[in-house]
């Protein structure tokens, strides 16, 4: 004689004796052996196998609704109860149900279609989060695993296609989210902060600026740059606008004190002047480019910016920009393809830092 569970051939027990088998097919177990759930709970569970099984192209009958009820939670429901759930929620119209009965004329296919998200905009969350460089590898599978949710079992397969980046570009601080939440939290409340900071040696060790005293800052804002965060803030008591950068930034905490913006400090065009985050005094610079270099100009500086053709071959624009190490290094980039006219102290260090590059290999 075999006895085979419900887990085994989906709610079925076969009997057999000697040469005469008797097969015995239990539709659904008893209600003694079966969860009762209240009917609020019926709605909430039936919305959450909708969410989770159904889209536009992935629908359920009546009876596949009620196998996934008892497959998911063990739990017997009645088809009229369930049919006059759905017919709640359709006329409700507080969640998305499609009816569908021209599949085959004859029985309805239910789907829940209308959800938060598109498909291609949680396929941007992902990648976003794949590529950021401060979320370590393991918060980066738990966010992604989280947004799969977002959508049902069979779109989520979809996902999975996903931008490859290598893992040891991957932040190895677990904290840092923790970070980034005490940031925001300073910013809204407009509160100063105080946190220690540094960065690797040669030998890869961490080590703190200033022997590890802690900074005290006005933060105003957080930029995402370069798949880094940064912090923008007034650095006291200098008065002066500094940027830091969060994976390098440890123990930051709130203070009691607060402080009133700048109604004059322009946060988004501020920004738009620097170069790799490095800050410096603001100026009115002149450059000359090759004309290839074209595109390269309007994806740094938009399309707004001032460009003059000069001939067929070259063109200058005209902007404000923080002089910094990082516009040096990024106008280096471009080789003699990029020639700066004013200002002159501009002119100057690109000069001096042509003649150490050329030192370098000589």
């Amino acid at each position: 004689m075999w006895n085979l569970n419900k887990d085994s051939f989906n709610r079925s027990s076969i009997l057999h004796n000697g040469l005469y088998g008797v097969i015995i097919l239990k539709a659904k177990p008893s209600d003694s052996t079966s969860q009762k759930i209240t009917v609020k709970e019926r709605l909430i569970r039936l919305q959450d196998l909708l969410k989770k099984y159904t889209d536009e192209d992935n629908e359920l009958t009546l009876k596949q609704i009620l196998d996934k009820f008892y497959e998911e939670y063990d739990v017997n429901v009645g088809i009229k109860a369930i049919r006059s759930d759905l017919k709640e929620l359709e006329e409700s119209k507080l969640f998305d149900v499609t009816i569908n009965q021209e599949k085959d004329g004859v029985e309805k296919y239910y789907s829940h279609q209308n959800r938060l998200f598109e498909i291609y905009e949680l396929r941007m969350l992902i990648d976003a989060v794949s590529a950021a460089k401060f979320i370590s590898k393991a918060e980066t599978e738990n966010l992604i695993s989280k947004i799969e949710k977002l959508t049902s079992e069979n779109q989520a397969k979809q996902l999975k296609n996903r931008i490859l980046v290598s893992e040891s570009v991957k932040s190895e601080d677990h904290k840092i989210k923790y970070t980034i939440h005490e940031l925001h939290t300073a910013i809204s409340n407009s509160q100063i902060i105080q946190f220690k900071y540094g960065k690797y040696d040669l030998n890869k060790k961490f080590q703190f600026n200033r022997n590890g005293e802690f900074y005290r800052v006005k933060p105003y804002a957080l930029v995402w740059n370069n798949d880094y965060y940064y912090l923008i803030g007034e650095y006291l008591p200098n008065t002066e606008i500094r940027h830091y950068r969060v994976d390098r930034m440890r123990d930051v905490t709130s203070c009691n004190e607060t402080f009133v913006c700048d109604p004059f400090f322009n946060i988004t065009k501020y920004t738009e002047k620097l170069f790799h985050m490095y800050s410096g005094e603001e100026s009115l610079i002149e450059i000359e480019f090759d004309a290839h270099l074209i595109n390269v100009v309007i994806d740094r500086f938009g399309r707004e910016v001032a460009v003059r053709p000069i001939g067929e071959d070259t063109f200058r624009i005209s902007t404000q920009a923080i002089i910094s190490d990082g516009l040096v290094r990024w106008l280096l980039t471009w080789g003699s393809d990029a020639k700066v006219l004013t200002p002159l102290s501009l002119v100057e260090r690109m000069r001096e830092e042509s003649e150490k590059f050329y030192k370098k290999y000589h």
